[in-house]
């Protein structure tokens, strides 16, 4: 059995919803003393069944290193939002995507949380600029976004502001990273971040296409499942292109790019790949993958499709 973890933290959460309780099973797991927070009474009581409802379920896949009931023992759920951001080195809000709401939440935040404490919130559109410019600490204040559930999903977009001092989103990335998750440092607030603007690109296409009688949901969700997102969770769309085209991704996009253009423009959009976009896109994607490894990261893909292929077998089967 692995050792117990040193305690760390606390972490206030604050709201606790579907992405709440989440988070707190992250923060637990990695050994935080966490408190989580909600204003209604019946989701508080709610919350230690759920917590323990999903870490038997973790568990039951061999991925908790500890006990569930000594992660569960690192969580409390507390009344006020106060108590939460008690000498938090984190509060993390989690609370409905609504922006009255979140300038409220934030206003009491930066008065009762400590002035080291980082605020982010798990917003999933909304960019911290337009609920935490007017704050006097708004320079901790920032968007910490999560794929759902957290737990599962590692990827945690970080999203300063501004006004958001550099060493604040540093230490962010590093507390994420020291909780077990991947965090993406995003360069720019834009609505959406990149998880939900890549999500919606796709969501967008697929309601066009039930729309215009080309697919049907069924059908567009197979080719997603069977199609792009299992070759998508070996590796992401740039790297795809890169693999799909001997020469890489710049003789895809030579290849194809004419193509994307004209579909870009069945939905009025003209997104041209640009000499300049696509020559800066090969140079990351060469220093990332010299065309003399191509071949052996091709087989890489293969075999670690082959494996996922496998595992879905044994799943059906079983």
């Amino acid at each position: 059995m692995a050792a117990e973890r040193a305690s760390r933290g606390p972490v206030g959460i604050v709201g606790g919803g579907s992405i709440g309780v989440a988070f707190a099973i992250v923060f637990s797991r990695a050994g935080f003393v966490t408190r989580i927070q909600d204003p209604d009474p019946g989701r508080r009581a709610a919350i230690p069944d759920e917590i323990a409802r999903r870490l038997a379920d973790l568990a039951s896949f061999d991925l908790l290193d500890e006990p569930a009931a000594l992660i569960t023992s690192r969580v409390s759920v507390v009344e006020t939002i106060a108590e939460a951001a008690a000498d938090a080195v984190l509060v993390q809000e989690c609370a409905p995507e609504q922006l009255p709401l979140k300038r409220e939440l934030f206003s009491t935040l930066d008065s009762v949380a400590p002035k080291t404490a980082i605020i982010a919130s798990a917003s999933s559109a909304l960019p911290a600029s337009s609920f935490a410019a007017e704050l006097s600490g708004r320079a901790r204040c920032l968007v910490a976004h999560p794929g759902n559930p957290p737990y599962l999903i590692p990827v945690i977009e970080i999203v300063p502001a501004p006004f958001t001092a550099p060493d604040v989103a540093n230490a962010c990335v590093a507390l994420f990273t020291d909780a077990g998750l991947v965090p993406v440092r995003v360069n720019a607030e834009v609505e959406g971040f990149v998880f939900n603007r890549l999500q919606g690109a796709v969501l967008r296409e697929a309601y066009c296409l039930v729309r215009d009688g080309v697919a049907s949901v069924e059908d567009i969700d197979r080719v997603m499942r069977d199609g792009l997102g299992l070759r998508w969770s070996v590796i992401g769309p740039f790297e795809t292109s890169d693999l799909n085209t001997r020469g890489g991704i710049a003789a895809h996009a030579k290849k194809m790019g004419p193509a994307y253009v004209r579909m870009g423009a069945e939905r009025g959009q003209h997104d041209p790949w640009t000499e300049n976009l696509v020559a800066e896109v090969t140079r990351q994607r060469r220093e990332k993958l010299p065309l003399e490894n191509w071949e052996s990261r091709v087989a890489w893909r293969d075999r670690m499709l082959m494996r996922l292929v496998a595992e879905r077998r044994r799943a059906a089967s079983s």
